[in-house]
């Protein structure tokens, strides 16, 4: 994962986010001789948290407030305290409706310089400016929350092509507490706007899918606006990171227990059928799960036993083969392969619960095959569990927005999240809106 250069807002203004305190700046008048001519009074503009502050929380957010005009620009530079590289100002912030009050929408990178720069207008068009400096509290070792890349790179890389039901897998290196602030820190925006949501398996892993699959051909981009948000109590997250890929073409396979039967669709039309054999039914273990799967891997001559289930090679259920294509549906073993000894495809399920396939057949599905193309088995009895691999899609949309941890979804239409990543203010001490505009003006 790559750090993110810059974050990118259809709908907000620049800016970062902090702490509580207030600093004011009005701009001059025409004092008496002003008024006589009716002139308006000069915007005031406060800032929170306020200039000089040294101890600012990561998580607590920057807000500017204004009186006699309406907020035109928010700038929020943040910079390591060496001074080394160029200052980050991607930090976005949202307006209220009467422009008078702006509050950022992302936490601010620990043991940063920050440097708040803010624009209000009044009704003449006068402008007056106001400038807060101060820092953040830098994050401590062994409280410093990390996205995994080595998990991740199972999931989705920069730049990949994927299918239609490709989930958004995101896995911490420690357990995460807050789990509604970090899913607002996490923004999922696509170019084919849909509804998704995020749910959690553990305190370490958080997963986004959306209501139905991604619409085919369009880019999805992913910011992870982690830097400064408090996973648990003083854990903060260090980085901001982004990930971008592709939805490629609409795939999507069926498999009929019972009929031995696979179908292939491609953009709404029939591609590709093929005789397959799944698992028998002699026993429970050795059933193909019906549900919907999803394409994680795809290997050529690779080796497939059940020594990996415990089974010794004394065992007269033992078995060993080397198959020449195979694309993993699954992590508990299932696989489409090529099955050149089995002479029942088409007519009787006889495998330890993969699909058995042609060699040529299973050469098609290996070479057309994306990661995250559906894979849909009906009719087996036996249910796909929803956290098996990438089995998301066997739980209803209604059961999956409960699972999240903002209770409702997003739309990846623009930049935005439901809730917000910053502490609550009896937490970090952040002053209200009226509070800091008296402390302003006084």
């Amino acid at each position: 994962m790559t750090p993110r250069p810059a974050l990118l807002s259809t709908r907000r203004l620049p800016a970062l986010g902090v702490a509580a305190a207030v600093f004011a700046a009005t701009a001059c008048t025409g004092g008496d001789e002003g008024d006589l001519t009716g002139a308006a009074e000069a915007a005031e503009v406060a800032i929170a948290p306020e200039d000089g502050t040294e101890t600012v929380a990561p998580d607590a957010p920057v807000t500017v407030d204004a009186e006699n005009g309406e907020i035109t620009d928010v700038v929020v530079e943040q910079a390591a305290p060496e001074g080394e590289g160029e200052p980050d100002t991607s930090m976005t912030g949202s307006l209220d409706e009467d422009k008078a009050s702006w509050t950022s929408d992302w936490t601010l990178t620990p043991g940063t310089d920050v440097t708040v720069t803010a624009v209000a207008e009044n009704a003449d068009g006068e402008e007056t400016e106001a400038v807060s400096r101060f820092s953040v509290e830098p994050s401590v070792e062994g409280k410093r929350l990390e996205v995994k890349t080595d998990t991740r790179a199972r999931n989705l890389l920069d730049g990949q092509t994927v299918g239609v039901g490709m989930p958004i897998v995101i896995d911490f290196d420690m357990p995460v507490e807050n789990k509604d602030r970090v899913e607002a820190a996490m923004d999922v925006v696509s170019e084919k706007p849909a509804q998704g949501a995020w749910n959690w398996f553990g305190d370490k892993r958080a997963v986004f899918r959306t209501e139905e699959y991604w619409e085919p051909d369009q880019k999805v981009t992913v910011d992870l606006n982690l830097a400064g948000v408090q996973a648990s109590d003083g854990v903060y997250g260090i980085e901001n990171s982004s990930i971008e890929f592709e939805v490629g073409r609409e795939q999507l396979v069926e498999i009929d227990n019972d009929a031995h039967h696979m179908t292939v669709e491609r953009d709404g039309e029939k591609l590709k059928e093929f005789p397959v054999s799944l698992g028998q039914n002699t026993q429970h273990s050795y059933i193909t799960r019906s549900g919907v799967h999803l394409v994680m891997e795809k290997h050529t001559n690779y080796r497939m036993s059940n020594d990996t289930l415990g089974v010794s090679p004394e065992d007269p259920n033992y078995y060993e083969e080397v198959v020449d294509y195979a694309v993993r549906i699954s992590d508990s073993g299932e696989f489409l392969h090529s099955a050149p000894w089995n002479g029942m495809l088409g007519e009787a399920n006889t495998s330890h619960g993969c699909v058995n396939m042609a060699v040529s057949d299973s050469k098609w599905i290996y070479d057309e095959s994306l990661p995250g193309d559906p894979i849909d088995v009906v009719d087996s009895g036996r249910e796909m569990e929803v956290d098996n691999g990438w089995g998301f899609w066997v739980r209803g949309w209604d059961e999956w927005v409960e699972g999240s941890a903002l209770g409702e979804p997003t739309s990846t239409e623009s930049s935005g999240t439901p809730g917000s990543p910053h502490a609550d203010p009896e937490e970090s001490g952040k002053k209200d809106g009226d509070q800091a505009a008296e402390e302003g003006e006084a």
